[in-house]
């Protein structure tokens, strides 16, 4: 819209153009300058054209607003939100003049009795609030936050099955159950709806109020501290320094990435002298193959064999005696899974012989010397009391008596 347009336009039209790029604006992510820059023009025609008409009064409460006129409550608030989009080089006065329009709202919202009693307290008291009375303000704030959202979710169903019973109305139809109450509640709705867009954007303001009230604080120690040292270039040298540590940071982490998966150790010390020298690469597979050594014209071993005759030609000059058939390496490799499996099967064989089954079958513990030398014992008493027997009762002494001459 351009100048001339604003100016012939009414009140309702401006503020419900204002109110579109608004929501535009909060919606979207990037922030377009020009888009703020007519809302807070058009913001600003609305608060103007509202101080002529002197639409509210400061001995006015919010039951004494008629409906159509609460909607313009919110004028500075969507204000102080575009002012502090605007992307200028001082922003310290960006962020004064979005704070101004902020308090301006809740100011008044006070005086119309529309301020929350936890916020009125926290006004009351000042800076002086602890961190725990902070965290449960802002922790109220929120659910009271949430709360206008859900009511506001609700109303604007409501509209919409009310729209639809009207529509059936309209077309003879029966209109849904429930619904024939609510057909002249237009006017209550549209004001419960209004009221909690306020509430909303008191909750609003209040944490936007407190994050530009930081930011200022932390934007004029910068200032300070700039003035203090003479360095005009503060701002460029500190964002140069994270550049930097970002940039560093990254090529750290690139480098880093490299090993992340360690390589296989090297084996071969002809490959590792290959590596060494320039000739491979570490990435590049080495199974342990060498290729004989081939004698011969330093014409035929230097170039590339292409073709069979110079292969040939080549294998002439041999020695006498056989080339080994593996190197060095793979010898050692050989050798020692040998050694691997010898010393796998020796454990298990001592395993076996420490075992329990073993120990008893093959030696006897102390319990059984001891069951032996009982047994010797008792034989030899056994023994020694047959003796004494035979002794006392020597071969056929009890057959006397039955002898014909006894």
């Amino acid at each position: 819209m351009g100048e001339c347009n604003m100016e012939e336009m009414s009140l309702p039209a401006l503020f419900e153009q204002a109110r579109k790029i608004h929501l535009s604006v909060s919606e979207s992510g990037a922030v377009d300058q020009e888009a703020v820059r007519k809302g807070c023009e058009a913001l600003g025609k609305c608060e103007e054209m509202i101080s002529k008409l002197g639409l509210f009064s400061a001995n006015e409460t919010k039951d004494d607003i008629s409906t159509t006129n609460l909607k313009y409550l919110l004028v500075p608030f969507y204000l102080g939100e575009l002012t502090e989009k605007i992307v200028r080089d001082d922003r310290i006065h960006i962020l004064k003049a979005s704070q101004a329009k902020l308090k301006a709202f809740i100011s008044f919202c006070e005086s119309m009795e529309l301020l929350p009693e936890e916020e009125l307290e926290a006004s009351t008291r000042g800076g002086s609030d602890s961190f725990v009375y902070r965290r449960a303000r802002k922790i109220a704030r929120f659910k009271r936050q949430r709360a206008a959202e859900s009511k506001l979710l609700e109303i604007k169903e409501r509209k919409e099955r009310r729209g639809r019973s009207a529509k059936a109305a309209t077309l003879s139809t029966p209109v849904e159950a429930g619904e024939e109450d609510v057909l002249d509640d237009d006017g209550e709705e549209e004001r419960e709806a209004w009221f909690t867009t306020i509430s909303l954007a008191i909750c609003k303001a209040m944490d936007l109020l407190e994050m530009l009230k930081k930011e200022e604080e932390i934007l004029s120690a910068i200032k300070e501290k700039q003035s203090k040292e003479g360095d005009k270039e503060f701002f460029l040298d500190l964002l140069d320094d994270r550049t930097k540590k970002a940039e560093a940071w990254h090529r750290d982490a690139a480098v880093r990435a490299q090993y992340t998966k360690p390589a296989r150790p090297i084996t071969c010390a002809a490959f590792a002298q290959d590596v060494l020298e320039g000739r491979a690469k570490v990435s590049q597979a080495h199974e342990h193959k060498h290729q004989p050594l081939i004698f011969g014209p330093q014409s035929l071993v230097g170039g590339r064999l292409t073709s069979e005759r110079e292969r040939m030609a080549a294998q002439v000059f041999q020695p006498g005696f056989r080339l080994p058939t593996m190197s060095i390496e793979e010898a050692g490799l050989k050798e020692m899974n040998m050694m691997n499996k010898w010393q796998e099967r020796n454990a298990k064989l001592m395993e076996e012989a420490n075992s329990a089954w073993y120990k008893d079958s093959k030696k006897p513990g102390p319990s059984n010397a001891d069951e032996d030398d009982e047994d010797d014992d008792a034989a030899q008493e056994k023994a020694r009391a047959w003796d004494d027997w035979k002794d006392d009762n020597p071969r056929g002494a009890g057959n006397k008596k039955l002898t014909p001459c006894g």
